[in-house]
């Protein structure tokens, strides 16, 4: 732009101003905005100011010590950021060119930043070319900056001192605010490609059949949600397996993709629940630019064979989470009885984990192709548990279901059938249990044909069994049927090493179910944790971690009231506040006062008085003071002894 052309823009915007009611005497914008007002307008230009603060600053090191300031506004005209030079910057503030203030032509008249906003084209102003007298001390370079779409969202300004005006001075802020432009590009693009990357993962993930993508050698390269799902829970990070783990004959299906545009067939899938057949679509992908292939799986099981089996129980030793030496050895001996054809008898409180054990040994046999049945014998009313277990004939009694119903014995047929809770069934039912056990046949109510089965009875209870026979509750002859291989389950409270390792555990998955971020506690609250009795046990650290992450808290009061309260009194830090901020302390928000030595020493000494319930002289004893020291310092500190 010639000088012709930036004196007539000049001339125009003298002529608004004055139009406006701008005098040359003016000092100060007629709008400054502060508070709540400004920190709204800063928030609406988030973006710009951090996109645009380290080119500021690059433009900066370039003329610092020459006095310059740079100002940055947002397409009002409104200030959103200032650096410079002492001297000079502290000279606009005091004209109050700051945060907040209004640099447009209705507010302050003709500047660079006013005709930049208004013309959307760089310019540069130097002395009387500024309508107000205040700023004709200054010579001023102004650059638009224009989002992705063109449209200008702010201005960009470097002033120095009138004798320091350079035709070069403006190409430095066009060539800055240029850089802004393309970083909001390219912010924005990422912006665009990172929505794109979520609707197509969210898409990927919701298909129905499993997709995976390999290369040639088998190395695994990206895989949906459903694949992880039917591969089960040894392959949850595919990216470290081959394709030749899972897929058998792998080796001739790579041979028929060179011969072939796409393969299809039924193929065996190598899975830790199981081996079954997939129906299989294999499709090469060129790379003209590397000259590789890549091959597209697309499984889905194979539903002729899936139907004719009993839907697949979810747990596995491999799910089992634990390092407790006990423990440890409790899942060894699990596995080396889950083949054997023995009656198991799990003993251990409720929560313990005595279901997920029973579906372990059951994945873990031979019979892992066969049903898995599950039944609570506590909560089925007496009369009817018989139908439940043995099943009836059709009119075997009024409301009988047309047709019959078969049991839950005969559904397990060739599998396995836990009956948990077996402490609860009733006496006579004990008589008929104790029938198949002895002869593997039942019998449906309103029939007199005995049907032979093939089953594998888990049983289960928290219960006393050898007391419940001593008290008439519980047959002994049964008892003992069941008892041919005991298994116990210890509480939680007697594998305290293990909570860490469990609340890891449910934090991840239960965060990743419910889509939320996993919540972070202190040392101390995981000393809470592993000191609580745990009356529920696992299932009630689990909900316990359930609750943390819906609540982003520690639940501080949940545990108050039951911890072994000397074990409380000797974790001071331990209260809501901490439990939930401690990890987010910062200079700006922790009490100074608390970063003294002095504060620990208050501390310390108040929690040695706790635990001596006051007694001075034990509390002096165990802190290697003097009584007299002591009171000293309760007296110092305002220490109240309880």
């Amino acid at each position: 732009m010639n000088r012709n052309m930036y004196q007539a823009i000049i001339r125009e915007s003298k002529e608004r101003s004055a139009k406006y009611g701008i005098t040359e005497e003016q000092v100060y914008s007629r709008k400054m905005i502060e508070n709540s007002e400004l920190q709204n307008k800063f928030s609406e230009n988030r973006d710009l100011i951090l996109t645009a603060s380290p080119y500021m600053e690059h433009l900066m090191s370039i003329v610092r010590g020459n006095n310059f300031f740079v100002l940055l506004t947002d397409k009002d005209g409104c200030i959103l950021n200032a650096i410079g030079d002492e001297k000079i910057l502290s000279e606009a503030f005091e004209l109050k060119m700051i945060a907040g203030a209004y640099m447009n032509e209705e507010c302050i008249g003709t500047n660079a930043m006013s005709i930049v906003i208004k013309s959307k084209e760089p310019v540069q102003l130097s002395g009387k070319d500024h309508f107000i007298k205040a700023y004709h001390r200054w010579t001023c370079s102004g650059a638009p900056i224009k989002d992705p779409n063109g449209n200008v969202i702010g201005a960009l300004d470097l002033t120095g001192y009138s004798d320091s005006v350079h035709p070069h001075t403006l190409g430095m802020v066009i060539a800055a605010s240029n850089a802004i432009e393309e970083m909001l590009k390219v912010k924005e693009y990422n912006r665009l490609q990172n929505m794109t990357n979520k609707h197509i993962k969210t898409i990927f993930n919701a298909m129905p059949v499993a997709i995976l993508t390999s290369d040639l050698e088998g190395r695994i390269k990206i895989y949906n949600q459903k694949a992880l799902d039917l591969f089960g829970d040894k392959y949850k990070q595919l990216a470290a397996v081959n394709v030749s783990e899972i897929i058998e004959e792998w080796g001739n299906i790579k041979e028929a993709i060179h011969s072939e545009k796409q393969v299809n067939r039924i193929i065996n899938i190598r899975a830790l629940r199981n081996n079954f057949h997939c129906q299989m679509t294999a499709s090469p992908i060129y790379n003209p630019q590397d000259d590789s292939i890549e091959i597209v799986f697309v499984l889905k099981e194979d539903q002729s064979r899936k139907s004719q089996k009993h839907e697949q129980p979810y747990y596995t030793f491999d799910k089992i989470m634990g390092n407790d030496r006990d423990f440890v050895s409790t899942i060894k001996y699990a596995k080396k009885i889950a083949n054997n054809r023995s009656t198991i008898l799990i003993l251990g409180e409720s929560g313990c984990g005595k279901e997920v054990f029973a579906q372990s040994i059951h994945n873990y046999s031979k019979r892992v192709d066969g049903p898995f049945v599950a039944l609570n014998c506590g909560a089925i009313p007496n009369q009817l548990i018989e139908s439940e277990l043995f099943g009836y004939e059709e009119g075997a009694y009024t409301g009988a279901k047309k047709g019959g119903n078969i049991g839950k014995f005969e559904q397990a047929n060739n599998g396995t059938i836990m009956l948990d809770e077996i402490g609860e069934m009733p006496l006579d039912m004990q008589t008929r249990l104790l029938r198949v056990l002895q002869e593997n046949v039942i019998t449906k109510i309103g029939s007199r044909k005995s049907i032979p089965i093939d089953v594998r009875i888990i049983a289960a209870t928290n219960k006393d069994l050898k007391k419940e026979v001593e008290m008439g509750r519980f047959r002994k002859d049964l008892f003992y049927r069941l008892n041919v291989l005991p298994l116990y389950l210890p509480p939680l409270k007697d594998r305290r090493s293990d909570i860490p390792v469990l609340y890891q555990y449910f934090m991840m998955n239960l965060s990743a179910k419910y889509g939320k971020k996993e919540f972070p506690i202190s040392d101390e609250a995981m000393t809470v944790l592993e000191n609580y009795n745990w009356p529920g046990n696992v299932r009630e650290l689990e909900n316990v971690v359930e609750l943390i992450i819906n609540s982003e808290s520690f639940p501080t009061k949940y545990f108050i009231e039951n911890i072994n309260q000397e074990v409380w009194n000797q974790q001071p830090y331990i209260n809501e506040q901490a439990a939930n901020a401690r990890l987010e302390e910062t200079l700006e928000t922790v009490d100074k006062a608390k970063l003294e030595m002095t504060y620990i020493e208050k501390e310390h000494i108040a929690r040695v008085l706790r635990l001596y319930q006051g007694n001075i002289s034990q509390a002096a004893l165990a802190l290697g003071i003097q009584r007299n020291t002591l009171y000293s310092k309760i007296n110092k500190y305002q220490i109240e002894i309880e």
